[in-house]
């Protein structure tokens, strides 16, 4: 199998990273894209269960989700692929994450400075 659906309907996922460019490599700079052109990015999720444990997640994504930090998201269609390599003569393994979307069900809510004490509003 190379990639392992994930079922998200009993997590709650809070962007804990603002959506920026995958790198190709970094020496070069070169900004990974899809078989359609599209820039792929990463955005920093995390992941809470009914059971109150918070695990972090990479998840790329093809094309900016327009998310930002703090905002309730919903990955769509999130796949995990299991990975291993050799680098520098050590074994390295993990697990990456892509979603076909990330779309945001609540607003971000950030302070706005010097109105009634720095009170939260909402961003859209």
């Amino acid at each position: 199998m190379r990639y392992i659906p994930v079922d998200v309907s009993a997590l709650t996922f809070v962007c804990v990273s603002a959506p920026r460019p995958k790198l190709v490599s970094r020496e070069t700079g070169e900004v990974k894209v899809d078989r359609d052109g599209n820039t792929v990015f990463t955005v920093g999720l995390s992941a809470a269960g009914e059971s109150g444990r918070v695990e972090l997640l990479n998840v790329a994504v093809s094309g900016d989700p327009g998310v930002t930090v703090g905002q309730v998201v919903r990955p769509v269609g999130l796949v995990a692929f299991p990975w291993e390599r050799q680098a520098g003569g050590r074994l390295r393994w993990g697990i990456a994450y892509r979603a076909a979307q990330i779309v945001p069900v609540a607003p971000a809510v950030v302070p706005v400075p010097g109105e009634a004490g720095d009170a939260p509003a909402a961003v859209a």
